[in-house]
């Protein structure tokens, strides 16, 4: 009992002590702490691995897309000339046809007719030609006699006076004025039986014409694209805007298509005609070759764009009109520049706007280390930025995030794959 008293003395008197004692360890603790801390922050940072990528030289272009639809270079509904009845059809939807090829034939049975009166009126009229022909012979005759023999009366009254009668000279002399009138109105009646013959033929003509046009051909190479009428159909001829009248069939030039894009009001300068363009076809996961073949060159009020037409070779028929496309039109090119990757620059905002703008980049030293460099850059891409000035070829600059980044640390350089040369 007296032993457990004095072990209870002796660790209130130690107690004390101990407590008195915190404050300094505590204190002495947190000055090593600060002093290691100062320690960590005055040596150098430690060698990191970093993405890198070659500053290299490379043709760029700054393109613009833009989205249209496949329409035919030509596309109309053939209608009849002449109204009739569909005797026959012969192309349905689908099929492809030649120039001058038969689509349909019309049946007009009273046309015939027409042909056979203009042909007889033909024939009259030549016959009339040879009557009057016949009346300038008999003409021609008559006058000659008539003018011999007011002649020879002329000439024995002149030789003999009083041996002829004035009145027989008279006579004479008019019956040689009719046969000349006569004459003259034979040669007339020619001319007009002449002229009646070639109006004769004129009008058979017009009806061969419009016989013909009872044979519906094909008005270019083309795709029967719809089909309105079958096989005794009644078909107004389409010869007047305000009838109702109904096509046979409407046909399409698939062969050779066009787009009509919308090129806006900043990249007009740029278009010209023959520029070769990129058409490519998302359903067909396709490209295909374009060219431009004429614009409007004038912009539209509404949208701002001129509306510039591509024309598309296609000869297999492969695409469809209606189909939509992407044109990459390119706007501006820069031959062999100086490029990087667009996420190796910070752009300065202030500078930003004209041909040229500047902006900071992290560059390797031979040595492996980091260093700040001020680059002049110009054309942007969607992945390479052109560098004017502030680099050399070959050169390595960091790629990525460069915020943990200092100047003059010591990194280990990884190249990225996709800058990585070939």
């Amino acid at each position: 009992m007296t032993q457990a008293l004095h072990g209870t003395v002796r660790f209130t008197q130690v107690l004390p002590a101990a407590m008195a004692m915190v404050p300094a360890l505590l204190l002495q603790m947190a000055c090593g702490t600060h002093q290691a801390s100062a320690l960590r922050s005055d040596s150098p940072p430690e060698s990191v691995t970093v993405a890198v990528a070659k500053a290299r030289l490379q043709d760029l272009s700054h393109n613009l897309t833009v989205t249209a639809e496949f329409r035919p270079y030509q596309e109309v509904e053939v209608m009849a000339k002449v109204s009739g009845y569909v005797k026959s059809i012969n192309v349905d939807i689908g099929d492809r046809v030649k120039q001058g090829q038969l689509l349909a034939t019309l049946e007009l049975p009273e046309m015939k007719d027409d042909l056979t009166r203009a042909a007889a009126n033909v024939q009259r009229s030549q016959a009339q030609v040879q009557q009057a022909r016949e009346e300038i012979r008999r003409s021609e005759s008559g006058h000659q006699i008539a003018h011999l023999s007011a002649e020879r009366l002329a000439g024995v009254m002149k030789a003999r006076p009083g041996l002829v009668a004035q009145q027989e000279v008279d006579d004479a002399q008019a019956r040689d004025t009719s046969a000349e009138a006569q004459l003259s109105a034979a040669r007339s009646n020619l001319a007009a039986a002449e002229q009646q013959v070639r109006v004769s033929k004129a009008e058979l003509a017009r009806f061969d014409t419009l016989f013909t046009y009872t044979r519906v051909t094909a008005p270019f190479d083309c795709v029967i694209t719809k089909s309105y009428a079958d096989t005794g159909s009644m078909i107004q001829a389409g010869t007047a805007s305000q009838t109702q009248a109904m096509p046979l069939v409407r046909v399409s030039e698939n062969s050779l298509l066009r787009l009509i894009l919308p090129v806006p009001e900043s990249a007009v300068s740029t278009v010209h005609a023959g520029q070769q363009v990129d058409v490519r076809v998302p359903t067909l996961n396709r490209t295909f070759a374009g060219r431009v073949a004429r614009f409007s060159n004038k912009l539209s009020a509404a949208t701002r764009s001129m509306d510039t037409e591509v024309d598309v070779p296609n000869p297999g028929l492969i695409l469809i009109p209606e189909m939509y496309a992407e044109v990459d039109l390119t706007l501006k090119t820069a031959k062999q520049a100086l490029t990087v990757p667009v996420n190796a620059v910070d752009v300065d905002p202030a500078a930003e706007g004209g041909t040229s703008s500047s902006g900071t980049t992290m560059a390797l030293t031979p040595d492996n280390r980091l260093e700040k460099r001020k680059v002049t850059i110009g054309m942007e891409t969607a992945d390479r930025i052109e560098i004017r000035s502030g680099l050399s070829d070959g050169q390595l600059v960091v790629v990525g995030s460069r915020s943990a980044l200092q100047a003059g640390q010591s990194v280990t350089p990884k190249l990225t794959q996709l800058s990585a040369e070939k």
